[in-house]
């Protein structure tokens, strides 16, 4: 399923995993007696509401699926970044819960061995734990990065290497070693948290909630789908175009086959950190989905990124079904808005979709 990118939403987390494993054939995937490895992102010691880390709900029922279907060899696998504990991350993230429930084990790369391989004359060392998996399961999260813009499936293998390769990473720029590792590691399915993400930082503290689980077995492809759900372009991340250019996957989004199981009926939470409060600031919401409103925040982000954001007032962008057959003047985003006199349709529009619509209007332009 290469060029397939299945999405879902909803709040019913074991429902809307089975979907998409269900849509995308994935017990067919994997063979017979295979050693099974899921490894998720757990970065830091924080829950999963904090935007940082993968839901251990979502591992759950990954996990209920494999052990339907066969499969009880099966590993979580993980390496949290330097100056943390993956023991600590495994305790607090709800992943010791997770193990006894079902009786996988935690294995903490940290405390493996490694071998070295070699791509275009850059050596890396790996996990041997890793690179003894007959299928490997990147579960990353939705989320920003103060350096590479995002972060999911290319960068999630990052805890598949030692703490002084990891170093080595960053004085390499990241950006290439990460696609490297990507030539020396297989994903073999991705299946992204896409719950609630952080805006803009690895270590959470601004969460988005979201409501969406995307899937695939390209990671360049989601990764690509990814930057674009967060307002970015693939060619905006390096290590994203890198990967394309090696042979990774495919960064062509355009002529992805992108299939929307469910779209999102839940009401959008109160934004709970300072930043996402700030840029709720400029939206007017009456009963807005979590997608619609997770992709209006993303855009408001970039908005402010490049500076445009102050030239819109507070409480002028209008979103939510409350505004449904509203004939009023004024700026709408998603489907529900139709009766404005600016308007972006779709449901949900997508960030980047928004973004444009947003930086067209000419009210939120310094140079207007």
């Amino acid at each position: 399923m290469d060029n397939r990118i299945i999405v879902t939403y909803g709040e019913n987390v074991r429902k809307i995993v089975r979907d998409v494993l269900e849509k995308a054939d994935f017990n067919g995937m994997i063979p017979s007696n295979s050693n099974i490895g899921i490894k998720p992102n757990l970065v830091v010691s924080k829950p999963s509401s904090s935007g940082a880390t993968t839901s251990p709900e979502m591992v759950s029922a990954l996990i209920e699926y494999l052990k339907e279907h066969g499969h009880n060899n099966i590993v979580i696998l993980e390496s949290s970044w330097l100056g943390d504990s993956t023991t600590r991350a495994f305790k607090v993230c709800g992943y010791e819960d997770v193990s006894q429930k079902y009786g996988v084990p935690l294995f903490d790369i940290k405390k493996d061995t490694y071998s070295v391989r070699t791509y275009k004359g850059t050596d890396i060392a790996v996990s041997d734990k890793v690179l003894g998996l007959d299928f490997l399961i990147n579960m990353p999260v939705l989320k920003g990065h103060c350096q590479t813009y995002i972060t999911c499936a290319l960068k999630n293998l990052k805890g598949c290497i030692p703490d002084r390769e990891k170093r080595r990473f960053h004085t390499m720029g990241l950006h290439r070693p990460i696609a490297y590792l990507n030539k020396i590691i297989k994903s073999d399915f991705i299946l992204v948290d896409g719950l609630c993400g952080d805006l803009d930082f690895e270590e959470g503290g601004n969460p988005v909630k979201m409501n969406r689980i995307i899937c695939g077995t390209d990671p360049v492809l989601i990764d690509s789908y990814v930057a674009a759900v967060m307002g970015y372009k693939p060619e905006d991340i390096e290590y994203i175009k890198t990967a394309a250019e090696i042979g990774v996957g495919s960064c062509d989004i355009k002529n992805a086959e992108v299939i929307v199981i469910d779209k999102d009926t839940s009401l959008a939470a109160p934004p709970a950190s300072r930043k996402v409060q700030q840029l709720a600031e400029y939206i007017d919401e009456k009963e807005a989905c979590s997608a619609c409103y997770g992709n209006l925040i993303q855009a408001l982000a970039r908005l402010n990124e490049k500076g445009l954001l102050k030239g819109f007032k507070k409480k002028s962008i209008k979103i939510g079904q409350g505004y449904k057959d509203c004939n009023l003047d004024g700026i709408g985003v998603g489907i529900c808005t139709s009766g404005l006199g600016r308007n972006v349709k779709g449901c949900p529009p997508s960030t980047g979709e928004i973004l444009e619509f947003l930086k067209n209007t000419g009210v939120g332009s310094k140079d207007k």
